[in-house]
């Protein structure tokens, strides 16, 4: 089920047992994908309740998204995220 959600929203999610990030304009629920997450909690933690989307196509490429996006995408955001 997608959600339309505000940044204010996402950036209630900003702890670790409750992770929502944005990457263009998406909306993904990284809280289950912490322990799973190659460069590790810090980095999740850095960009909890945030647009993520500079920081995520710096060391991801659109593989990563495709093979995620069905079990972490919860929505998108009704407003254009500020980075």
């Amino acid at each position: 089920m997608s959600q339309n959600l505000t940044t204010a929203d996402v950036a209630t999610h900003n702890k670790l047992d409750d992770i929502y990030i944005i990457i263009d304009g998406s909306v993904y629920d990284m809280t289950s994908f912490v322990e799973e997450h190659p460069g590790g909690q810090k980095v999740l933690k850095r960009v909890a309740g945030k647009d993520a989307s500079k920081q995520f196509w710096k060391y991801h490429n659109e593989g990563v998204l495709k093979k995620y996006e069905g079990k972490l995408k919860i929505g998108q955001v009704e407003e254009k995220a500020k980075l």
